[in-house]
C-alpha cells in the first residue's frame, strides 16, 4: 500500500511545521472579512496556528497573522480565537 500524504502547515506563532488537520484556519475572505475557518473548506486567503494559547501569544506578538494575511486583525478575532482554544483545552 501507498502510504498517503498528510498536509503540512507552518504555524503563524511557533513557525513549527504540523499537520493541517491539527491546526485552526483562519481566512481572509474576497470581502476582506477576518474570520475563523473550523471546516478548512472555506474560499480565501488562509493563515495556520496552533491550538494552544502559547502560539496565539507569539502570533501576536510578532504579528504573524497580520503579515500572512497581509491586513490587520481586528481584535474580536483574537478573541474568537482564545475562546475556541479554551474549548479545546477543555475537551
Amino acid at each position: 500500500m501507498v502510504a498517503k500524504k498528510v498536509p503540512m502547515r507552518q504555524c503563524t506563532g511557533c513557525r513549527e511545521m504540523r499537520s493541517k488537520r491539527d491546526m485552526i484556519r483562519v481566512i481572509k475572505t474576497a470581502e476582506n472579512e477576518i474570520c475563523i475557518d473550523a471546516t478548512g473548506r472555506k474560499n480565501g486567503r488562509g493563515a495556520y496556528i496552533c491550538p494552544n494559547m502559547d502560539c496565539l501569544k507569539q502570533a501576536m506578538k510578532n504579528r504573524g497573522l497580520e503579515r500572512s494575511l497581509k491586513t490587520a486583525i481586528p481584535e474580536t478575532v483574537y478573541q474568537q480565537l482564545e475562546e475556541e482554544m479554551s474549548h479545546i483545552d477543555k475537551g
